[in-house]
């Protein structure tokens, strides 16, 4: 573990935040690691996740509800550990591990004795000790701490290497199930075991899809039915270290057609667009690059007769690929600095027939993005393309035929640099081999 890069990680944090606080005339900033919430009408409670705010600072902590961490400038961060006095939970031990020695540990039983005023306080619900000088969520400082977050330190670069070389071993061992036979819900705990999480412990519900349900973009179950045939595979699934999120995804066929011939031609689409990504390239630009190279596989495979200008202008290649290319990575699986974390209007919006593209600016240095371009078979969407007036121009009996696999998506985590990308996925599973 690089200790020397966590700690620029921090004094980066330290000088950025100590500069921001001063633009938004604040004394200091306060970040709770949050709580987990009860069910309704219930004694337990929701699967604890962590303020990412308070991540970004303390990975090591992603299991630590009722923390509290205090930055002020000049001075190092102090830390208010909850060492609550419950028998019912086992009681964690005070810090003292290498990290610990970047901040000013105390230990607490539940509220942090915070006496300084004029601070930002960033966390879901303003704690009962606040006091009147606190301003709870500023959004401004908000909106200028994501953009921090976007660019990636050495640090977060290697947590991010680490969750792909994780996730790769269930991608593996998912398509070891596929090809075995086994069900859905067969796949999902042999990959649970292979990159050993249980489920709490995973970035995102995983997505594991057998034929007609990979056209269902956040499928949301895992069947344990076998189905009749084997037909495809799309494992959307990722792995989580030191709270930084892998999200791969891999499309597999069961045997050789014209599906397969699909998903040759889309992973060599997939290649083209991330051989283009380098530092100051329009990711918008990409994302409709990606809609020309889908147009022309559905044009070369038969599935539409028209052009690939034609498509893109009657919205065609949007019945089949209806998502954005892909969206920032982090901490969180869909992280911020993106447009739709934004609620000041400061971040640049994608375009109107473009809707879902979660990241609509130019890619930057650091940054670090998923690139995750698909072609699939949703009859909803295919029940307005056959209303359309390019109905016509459509093979509808190939159509058909192909409903039964779903459809495509593949996706690769990658690291913008000034002269092009550092490719983790790719990388995990060229190491794997």
């Amino acid at each position: 573990m690089n200790q020397h890069a966590y700690f620029a990680h921090l004094d980066r944090l330290q000088q950025a935040t100590e500069s921001l606080l001063a633009d938004a005339d604040f004394d200091g900033l306060l970040i709770g690691s949050g709580s987990s919430s009860r069910r309704f009408q219930d004694d337990y409670g929701h699967t604890y996740k962590a303020n990412p705010n308070f991540v970004h600072w303390l990975p090591f902590l992603t299991q630590h509800p009722g923390c509290w961490l205090l930055v002020q400038p000049g001075k190092k961060p102090l830390l208010y550990f909850v060492m609550a006095d419950d028998f019912w939970h086992v009681t964690p031990e005070l810090p003292g591990d290498w990290w610990a020695e970047a901040f000013d540990v105390v230990a607490i039983k539940d509220t942090a004795p915070v006496t300084q005023d004029n601070l930002a306080v960033i966390v879901e619900h303003f704690p009962a000790f606040a006091r009147d000088s606190w301003t709870h969520n500023p959004q401004a400082l908000i909106q200028q701490l994501h953009r921090v977050r976007r660019v990636k330190s050495e640090w977060e670069h290697e947590c991010l290497r680490e969750a792909n070389i994780l996730a790769v071993q269930g991608h593996l061992r998912a398509e070891q199930g596929f090809r075995a036979g086994e069900s859905e819900f067969q796949i999902h705990q042999g990959y649970l075991t292979a990159i050993e999480h249980n489920e709490k412990q995973l970035p995102y519900d995983n997505i594991v899809a057998l034929n007609e349900h990979a056209a269902v973009l956040h499928y949301q179950w895992q069947d344990r039915r076998l189905p009749d045939k084997h037909r495809t595979l799309l494992i959307d699934a990722g792995a989580g270290h030191l709270g930084y999120a892998a999200d791969i995804t891999r499309t597999y066929a069961a045997e050789d057609g014209v599906f397969s011939d699909l998903l040759a031609a889309m992973e060599q689409a997939h290649l083209g667009t991330l051989s283009d990504m380098r530092a100051g390239i329009s990711y918008v630009d990409l994302h409709i690059g990606m809609h020309r190279k889908i147009a022309a596989i559905l044009q070369q495979a038969g599935i539409v007769r028209a052009s690939v200008d034609t498509q893109l202008d009657e919205g065609v290649t949007r019945v089949f690929f209806p998502h954005g290319l892909g969206h920032l990575l982090g901490i969180q699986v869909h992280d911020v600095g993106s447009w739709q974390h934004d609620k000041l209007a400061t971040e640049p919006k994608p375009p109107a027939a473009h809707p879902f593209l979660r990241y609509a600016d130019m890619l930057e240095e650091g940054s670090v993005l998923t690139v995750e371009p698909g072609l699939y078979f949703i009859p909803s969407l295919l029940h307005g393309l056959r209303q359309s007036p390019v109905a016509e121009l459509i093979d509808w009996a190939l159509i058909e035929s192909l409903l039964p696999f779903g459809g495509i998506r593949i996706e690769d985590n990658v690291l913008i640099k000034a002269n092009g990308i550092e490719n983790f996925t790719r990388d995990a599973f060229a190491a794997a081999q």
